[in-house]
């Protein structure tokens, strides 16, 4: 049997924990060579003066196994805001039992309730429970849409 789980807005406290998921998260992706994210980096970002970054928590028994990081974007054709999900992510031994669908529902019930033009995220092409999920939810997978990056030297270069 499953057991229950809250959902919540992020608290400073919680920062440690949601680094340690992060960090779960680069390991299933197999881009844990990625990860420079440490609590005193990601601290400010979601609590600061000016966050750039909201975030949603899962418990079970008053430990996080879950959560999902967002943040506003635009989209200029349909001049509105948006939400954009950087990452969702539940434990292992937490998964099949609702998180991650509620994690996904609540963001976009804000991005609702905030008069978004539109919630977006991406999904690694190979993750197909992943895209399962998403699909049964009702998301479209975009599949004429790449993404572009710019990072590290070739970004300080611009």
């Amino acid at each position: 049997m499953d057991k229950p789980f809250q959902l919540r807005a992020a608290a400073p406290a919680d920062v440690p924990a949601i680094v340690g998921l992060i960090r779960e998260l680069a390991e299933f992706e197999q881009l844990s060579h990625l990860v420079e994210t440490t609590p005193e980096r990601l601290h400010p970002h979601l609590f600061g003066e000016r966050p750039v970054a909201e975030c949603l928590v899962a418990e079970v028994d008053g430990a996080v196994v879950g959560f999902a990081l967002f943040f506003t974007n635009f989209s200029t054709f349909r001049c509105r805001p948006g939400l954009y999900l950087e990452d969702l992510y539940v434990q292992a031994d937490h998964r099949r039992a609702g998180i991650g669908r509620a994690l996904l529902r609540a963001v976009g019930r804000l991005a609702a309730g905030r008069g978004c033009g539109r919630f977006e995220w991406s999904v690694l092409d190979w993750n197909a429970n992943a895209i399962a999920m998403y699909q049964a939810m009702g998301a479209t997978v975009l599949p004429d849409w790449r993404i572009c990056r710019v990072s590290g030297e070739d970004l300080a270069a611009w």
